[in-house]
C-alpha cells in the first residue's frame, strides 16, 4: 500500500476508482472533478500548484491512471496516454521525483524501468507539468499534454517500445569500403532499401526502442535504446571509385541518371541520379530509349540473316511503313548510298524502319526477352524496372524498331544490352552479390552466334571512332562500342538524349531528360564514368 497524505490508497482503491471512471469521487480531498482543495477564483496558489502536483505523480506512480487523469484538463487524452505508457512501452515501473516549482510549472524526474522480453532497462528524462485552473470547475488541475509524459512528444502522439525496423548494417562496396549515408548522395535511397531487406540476414539484429508514435502509426524520434543491436555487414558489387565519377559525372546535368556493370558478370558498379528524389529513375525509369534501342534491332536483323553490316541499306529522308506513319531522321539527314553499319553509326532511323517487313511481327520483342533478357524479373537486390517491349504491327512495330513507341527502358537496361552485345551473352544485373540471398537469377533463352557478335560490336565501335558516339568516345583505347539516341516524349519541346556504350569489361548507360542529342548530353556523362579507373 502507498499512503498519500491521511487517505490510504490500496487495491480497493484502484478498484473503486476504475469503476466509477472520470469524474469519480476523489479520494484525496472527497470533492469531484479532480479537485485538491477548496474551489478558488483567480491564479493557482503555490500550495495548490504543489499539491496538484504530488498527487497526480503519486497516482501515475502507483499505476492508478484514471485517477490520475481526472488530475487533469483532458481526462479522456490523459488516461489513453498514461496507459499506453504503460503497455505499448512496456514500462513496469515509474518513479516520479517533483523538484522545485516555478510559478505554476514543475520540474519532474522519471525513472521508468522497462522489460521487453527477459531485458530490462532504466530510461531516465527530466519532464515538466504544469497546474492551471479548471476553465469550468476552478480547481487546480493539470494542464494535459503528452509532453507531460515525455518532453519530446507532441499533440497526438504516444510512445511504444518494440524492435526498431531494421537491423543495422553496414554496407560496403566491392572492396570493402563502407558506403555512408550521406557521402554518395544518390545511394541514399538505396542504402535505406539495402538495410531494410538484408539486415537481418547479415548477422545484424535490430536493436531495441522505445520512440514515438505519429497519428498517422508511424515512427517518430527514438526516445531511448533498451538494447543496441548487433552490426551486420553487406557487400555489394558497387565500386566506390566508379561511384565517385557517376555522381559527378551527372551532378553536371539536369535530369541525368546513370549506371555502370561489369559485361562479365553483371555486376552493377554505380548508380547514380542528378535528382536524389525517392524515385531511382536509373533503375526505375521507363521510357523510350530512342536510338540506343537499336543494338537489339540489328541483333534481330542480323540474327535473321536479313542483313549483313555491309550491305547497301539507303538512308533517306523519310520512310513510311506498310503506307503508315512517315519516320523522319534527326534533322532531316540522309545517305542514299549507306551500308547498314553506316546507318547504325549514323543512327538512321528511315534505314532501320525500312527493313521492319524483313522480320516477322514480335521478333525484335522475341530477341529481347530471350537473348538480352529484357522483362524477365531481374532479381537485381533492389527494386528494379526491367525493361518492356511489347510485340506490335504496323506503325508500333516500325516505332518499336528505332526504340520509340511502346519501349519502355533505363539505364540499367540498356547498360546490360550493351554488355551483352559485347559478350554475346546475358548476364543479369546485379546489385547484391549472387551468394546473398535465395534468388532466382534470370537468364536468357539462349547467347548470340559469334559471327552476329562479331558483327554487331564491329558496328558498335564504328559509331564510337566515327559515328555519333566519336566526340564522346574520342580518345578512349581498348575493346570499345557505343551507341546513342535521342528519344522523343509526348508534350516535351527536346527530346530525351540517350548513350550507351563499353569499354573493356566497363559498359555504362545514360539519359539525360531533355537534354536532345545522345552524343552531346549523355555521352559525357557516359565518358567520364568509363574512364573511372
Amino acid at each position: 500500500m502507498r499512503a498519500v497524505g491521511k487517505v490510504v490508497v490500496g487495491a480497493t482503491v484502484v478498484v473503486l476508482v476504475g469503476g466509477l471512471g472520470f469524474g469519480a469521487y476523489n479520494l484525496y480531498t472527497g470533492v469531484t472533478g479532480g479537485n485538491t482543495t477548496a474551489t478558488h477564483d483567480g491564479p493557482v496558489s503555490a500550495s495548490e500548484v504543489r499539491d496538484t502536483a504530488h498527487h497526480f505523480l503519486d497516482a501515475w506512480a502507483d499505476g492508478n491512471d484514471l485517477l490520475a487523469a481526472d488530475l487533469t484538463n483532458d481526462a479522456e487524452s490523459a488516461l489513453g496516454m498514461l496507459s499506453g505508457f504503460r503497455e505499448d512501452a512496456r514500462v513496469k515501473k515509474v518513479t516520479l521525483t517533483p523538484r522545485t516549482a516555478k510559478g505554476p510549472t514543475v520540474p519532474f524526474r522519471v525513472k521508468a524501468e522497462i522489460r521487453y522480453g527477459k531485458t530490462r532497462s532504466t530510461w531516465s528524462y527530466d519532464s515538466r507539468l504544469t497546474v492551471v485552473r479548471g476553465r469550468t470547475t476552478n480547481k487546480p488541475l493539470v494542464d494535459w499534454a503528452p509532453s507531460v509524459v515525455h518532453p519530446q512528444l507532441v499533440k497526438g502522439q504516444t510512445v511504444r517500445t518494440d524492435l526498431a525496423e531494421n537491423a543495422p548494417i553496414r554496407v560496403l562496396d566491392r572492396r570493402g569500403k563502407e558506403l555512408r549515408q550521406g557521402r554518395f548522395p544518390s545511394l541514399d535511397p538505396l542504402l535505406t532499401s539495402l538495410r531494410a531487406r538484408y539486415g537481418a540476414d547479415r548477422g545484424g539484429t535490430a536493436q531495441v526502442e522505445v520512440w514515438a508514435v505519429r497519428p498517422d502509426g508511424t515512427a517518430g524520434d527514438t526516445l531511448h535504446v533498451v538494447t543496441k543491436g548487433k552490426q551486420g555487414t553487406l557487400r555489394t558489387t558497387l565500386d566506390a571509385a566508379v561511384q565517385k565519377s557517376a555522381e559527378k559525372a551527372v551532378a553536371k546535368r539536369f535530369g541525368a541518371s546513370v549506371v555502370a556493370l561489369k559485361p562479365s558478370t553483371g555486376e552493377i558498379l554505380a548508380v547514380a541520379n542528378s535528382d536524389k528524389g525517392e524515385f531511382n529513375a536509373a533503375l526505375q525509369g521507363q521510357t523510350a530509349p530512342g536510338s540506343t534501342f537499336k543494338i537489339v534491332t540489328a541483333a534481330t536483323l542480323l540474327e535473321s540473316g536479313s542483313v549483313t553490316p555491309g550491305r547497301r541499306v539507303p538512308c533517306p529522308k523519310t520512310v513510311a511503313y506498310q503506307q503508315g506513319k512517315t519516320f523522319h531522321n534527326v534533322e532531316d539527314s540522309e545517305n542514299p548510298g549507306a551500308t547498314f553499319a553506316q546507318d547504325f553509326a549514323a543512327s538512321c532511323n528511315t534505314a532501320f524502319v525500312s527493313l521492319a517487313g524483313a522480320v516477322p511481327d514480335g521478333a525484335v520483342a522475341r530477341e529481347a526477352r530471350s537473348v538480352f533478357g529484357i522483362g524477365r524479373d531481374w532479381q537485381v537486390g533492389v527494386s528494379t524496372f526491367d525493361g518492356s517491349v511489347p510485340d506490335g504491327s504496323g506503325d508500333d512495330k516500325a516505332a518499336a524498331f528505332i526504340g520509340q513507341g511502346t519501349v519502355q527502358m533505363n539505364p540499367l537496361t540498356m547498360a546490360s544490352v550493351a554488355a551483352t552485345a559485347q559478350t554475346g551473352t546475358f548476364k543479369q544485373p546485379v546489385l547484391v552479390p549472387r551468394s546473398v540471398g535465395h534468388r532466382q537469377f534470370a537468364t536468357g533463352d539462349r547467347a548470340l552466334s559469334p559471327s552476329v557478335v562479331q558483327q554487331l560490336k564491329g558496328m558498335m565501335r564504328l559509331t564510337a571512332t566515327s559515328g555519333t558516339a566519336a566526340r564522346a568516345m574520342s580518345g578512349l583505347t581498348g575493346d570499345i562500342g557505343a551507341k546513342t539516341g535521342s528519344a522523343e516524349v509526348d508534350g516535351q519541346p527536346k527530346t530525351n538524349a540517350w548513350f550507351t556504350a563499353y569499354r573493356d569489361d566497363l559498359a555504362a548507360a545514360a539519359v539525360v531528360t531533355q537534354g536532345g542529342h545522345g552524343g552531346d548530353a549523355a555521352g559525357p556523362v557516359v565518358r567520364e564514368v568509363l574512364t573511372a579507373h
